[in-house]
């Protein structure tokens, strides 16, 4: 019997192994990736600004899409969640810089809260490559 081989991409980020999750999973030639903030160790980038934090978390997703051996061209699926809807239009005008287009189906809802008060946005994405 065949198995799908998998490829998990770490981000080195310490709370993988304590919460047990990966940066990016692959399976076959698809490739989900984790919600993703603008914080890198102790350092967030972009506070107070919506548009800021949305570049830097789409440069972090292309950067797990390459290491699955992926680009943006091949994300079918966006995410994004926001602590403040009213900065929608920052938001998506940093995502429309990545995928004008590329226009992968997206939704924004905005939530309650994020897992540090100084983040406003998280984003996952769903890729799918033309191999296996």
């Amino acid at each position: 019997m065949n198995s799908i081989k998998r490829l998990n991409v770490s981000s080195g980020a310490k709370w993988e192994s304590v919460v047990g999750y990966s940066r990016a999973v692959r399976v076959g030639n698809t490739i989900e990736v984790a919600g993703t903030t603008a914080v890198d160790g102790e350092t967030i980038t972009g506070e107070g600004d919506a548009y800021l934090q949305t570049i830097h978390i789409l440069k972090k997703i292309e950067k797990a899409l390459k290491d699955a051996g992926a680009s943006l061209t091949d994300i079918v699926r966006t995410r994004i969640f926001t602590t403040d809807i009213s900065k929608w239009e920052d938001i998506g005008r940093a995502h429309g810089e990545f995928f004008r287009d590329i226009r992968p189906a997206s939704t924004m809802v905005e939530v309650k809260a994020l897992i540090h008060p100084a983040l406003l946005v998280e984003i996952e994405a769903t890729a799918i490559t033309g191999g296996a």
